[in-house]
C-alpha cells in the first residue's frame, strides 16, 4: 500500500500562517473588546460624576431644598437634565436618604438604595450597585448650604446601557476582525502560491534531501563550478573553482570584477553570451571555461564551469615536441640515407678518397653543434631540447646558434625548477623565434643559456621583422599572435610559467632587428617571511 505523500512545504506554511493570523486577529479582537468594555464603564462613571457634581453645585437645587415641597421644583429639573445628559437616573434626596426625585414617580418618597455614608461626610464618591432600575454605575455628591450637607444627589447609568454600547462597538470590531482575517488569508495565499512555484511543490523533507545531495555533489566534483547572480556577484562556488581561480574564502557575494582575475578571464565571466570551451590563463593554471546564462523570462545569472587544462596542455606541448623530434629524425634519416648512397656510389666508382672526404665533412658538420651543446649545457633536458629544436629549425631553413658564453653545469638547477617548466619556456620561445625568422635572408635564431648572480638566464633572439613597441605589453596576452587566428597561447604560457617560478620575462629589440626575449629564473628558493 502506497503511503500518502506529505503536503508540500508551501501548503504547510499556508496552513500554519492562516492559523497564526486567525489567532492574532482573535487575540486582538478579545483585547479590543475588553478594552472597550473597561473604557465604556470608565466613561459612564465620569459622565455620572460630572452630572452629580453639576447638580450638587446648582443654586437652583439649594433653593428648592429650602422650600416646603422640593419635589415640585426638582422632579421636572432632574428629568430634563437626565434626558439632556444621557444618564439613566438623577435622584435628589434628603440626608436621610428619602427620595425627592426619581425617573419612576412611584419611587419618590421611598428610601434610596445604595451607600450614602461618604457623601454625608461631604465627599463625592462612585460605586456600582443594584438599584430599582437594575445594576448601575453611579456617583453620589453632597449638596451643601453654608457648609452643611442639606441634600444628596445620585446620578448613574445602568449596566444594561453600558453593555448595549459595548455590543454596538463589538459588532463593528467583529467586522474589522473578519476583514483583517480575510485580507491576511488572501495575502498569505498569494505569498504561498509564489513559494509553491519556487519550491516546485516539494515538501520540507524533499527540500532537505535535495539540499544534502546538492552540497554533496557540489563538493564532490573535481571541476570548478561558479554561479553568478544578475549583478555578476558570486552566489555559489565549489572547492574546485576556489582552487582553480585562487579565490579567497570570502569570495561569495563579491563582484567578479573585484577578484583581480586576468582581464580576458574576467571578460569571459562577465559576458552575457555563452562561452564554449575557451582556454584562459590564471596565475598558475590553464582552465577551460564554459558559461551559460540562467534565465526564465528574465536573466537571473550565469552558470560557469571550469576544467583544469594545465597538465593536458603541458603534455600536449611535450607531445608536439616529440612529434617535431620524430619528424626531424625522419628527415635526418632520409638525408643520411642519401649521403650514405652517395658514399657507396663513390666507392663503387673507385673514388675512395673522395668518398672518405665527403663522409668526414658531413660527420664534422653534424657533430659540431652537438659537441657545442653538450659541452656548454650539461643539463640533459635543456641539451636534448636544444638539439631537437636545432634539427627542427634546420628543416625549416633556419639556423639555430648557441652563443659561446652559454654554459649550464649539471646539477646546478634546483628541484624547485621543474624540467617541464624549462621545456615550456625555452621551447615556446624558440618555436616563436623560428616562426618569425623563417623565410628571411640569413634566417637565424640565437640562444643564450647560462647562470649569473644566482639566476638562470635564457635569451632567445631572432632575425625576423620584430615586434611593434606598442604591442610589447600585449604579446603575452592569451590569443595575441601575428599568425593565424586560434593561436597565441605559447607566449602567454611562457609568462605564466616564469611568474609561477618567481622569475621575469622581458621583450626588447635584438641586435639583428628582430625580437629578443630574456628570461631570468631564481636558482635559490626564497625563505618564507
Amino acid at each position: 500500500m502506497r503511503l500518502p505523500r506529505p503536503r508540500s512545504l508551501a501548503a504547510q506554511l499556508f496552513a500554519m500562517q492562516v492559523v497564526l493570523v486567525a489567532a492574532i486577529v482573535a487575540g486582538c479582537a478579545l483585547f479590543a473588546y475588553m478594552t472597550h468594555a473597561a473604557q465604556a464603564e470608565d466613561t459612564a462613571r465620569r459622565q455620572a460624576s460630572a452630572v452629580a457634581t453639576t447638580v450638587a453645585h446648582s443654586p437652583a437645587v439649594v433653593e428648592a431644598v429650602r422650600s416646603d415641597d422640593p419635589t415640585a421644583a426638582l422632579q421636572p429639573y432632574t428629568e430634563r437634565l437626565r434626558g439632556d445628559a444621557g444618564v439613566a437616573f438623577v435622584v435628589i434626596m434628603d440626608p436621610a436618604g428619602k427620595r425627592w426625585t426619581h425617573p419612576a414617580p412611584g419611587r419618590i418618597g421611598h428610601t434610596y438604595l445604595g451607600d450614602i455614608g461618604p457623601a454625608l461626610k461631604g465627599r463625592t464618591f462612585s460605586e456600582t450597585h443594584l438599584g430599582t432600575l437594575g445594576p448601575s454605575v453611579r456617583t453620589v455628591a453632597p449638596v451643601k448650604d453654608g457648609g452643611r450637607v442639606v441634600a444628596l444627589v445620585s446620578a448613574g447609568i445602568t449596566i444594561e446601557t453600558i453593555s448595549e454600547q459595548v455590543r454596538r462597538q463589538v459588532a463593528g470590531l467583529i467586522g474589522v476582525a473578519l476583514a483583517a482575517l480575510a485580507l491576511g488569508g488572501a495575502g498569505t495565499y498569494v505569498i504561498n502560491a509564489r513559494l509553491r512555484r519556487h519550491t516546485h511543490g516539494m515538501n520540507a523533507a524533499e527540500l532537505s534531501r535535495m539540499h544534502d545531495y546538492h552540497q554533496a555533489t557540489l563538493h564532490a566534483v573535481r571541476e570548478g563550478l561558479l554561479m553568478l547572480d544578475g549583478r555578476r556577484r558570486i552566489a555559489l562556488v565549489n572547492d574546485g573553482a576556489r582552487e582553480l581561480l585562487g579565490l579567497p574564502p570570502e569570495a561569495v557575494g563579491r563582484s567578479v570584477a573585484d577578484l583581480e582575475l586576468p582581464a580576458p578571464l574576467t571578460g569571459a565571466l562577465l559576458a552575457t553570451e555563452p562561452r564554449v570551451d575557451e582556454l584562459h590563463l590564471t596565475a598558475d593554471r590553464i582552465v577551460v571555461v564554459n558559461t551559460r546564462p540562467v534565465s526564465s523570462g528574465e536573466q537571473r545569472g550565469t552558470v560557469v564551469t571550469l576544467r583544469d587544462h594545465t597538465e593536458l596542455q603541458a603534455l600536449s606541448g611535450e607531445l608536439d615536441s616529440e612529434r617535431g623530434f620524430t619528424q626531424a629524425l625522419r628527415s635526418q634519416a632520409h638525408e643520411a640515407a642519401n649521403r650514405l648512397h652517395t658514399v657507396v656510389s663513390l666507392i663503387e666508382l673507385g673514388r675512395v678518397d673522395e668518398a672518405v672526404e665527403f663522409a668526414t665533412a658531413e660527420l664534422e658538420l653534424a657533430q659540431a653543434l652537438t659537441d657545442q651543446v653538450v659541452d656548454a649545457v650539461a643539463e640533459p633536458v635543456l641539451a636534448a631540447l636544444l638539439l631537437g629544436k636545432a634539427a627542427q629549425a634546420n628543416e625549416r631553413g633556419v639556423e639555430l646558434v648557441l652563443t659561446e658564453d652559454s654554459r649550464i653545469d649539471d646539477g646546478l638547477l634546483p628541484d624547485t625548477l621543474p624540467p617541464r617548466d624549462l621545456v615550456t619556456v625555452l621551447g615556446n620561445l624558440i618555436d616563436n623565434a623560428v616562426d618569425a625568422a623563417q623565410g628571411g635572408e640569413r634566417a637565424r635564431v640565437t640562444v643564450t643559456a647560462g647562470t649569473a648572480d644566482g639566476e638562470l638566464l635564457l635569451r632567445v633572439a631572432d632575425t625576423g621583422a620584430g615586434i611593434d613597441p606598442a604591442d610589447a605589453d600585449e604579446v603575452f596576452r592569451r590569443g595575441w599572435s601575428t599568425k593565424s587566428a586560434g593561436r597565441g597561447l605559447g607566449l602567454a604560457l611562457v609568462q605564466q610559467t616564469v611568474r609561477r617560478d618567481g622569475g621575469t620575462v622581458v621583450l626588447t629589440e635584438g641586435h639583428d632587428g628582430g625580437a629578443e626575449f630574456t628570461v631570468r629564473l631564481p636558482l635559490e628558493q626564497e625563505a618564507p617571511a
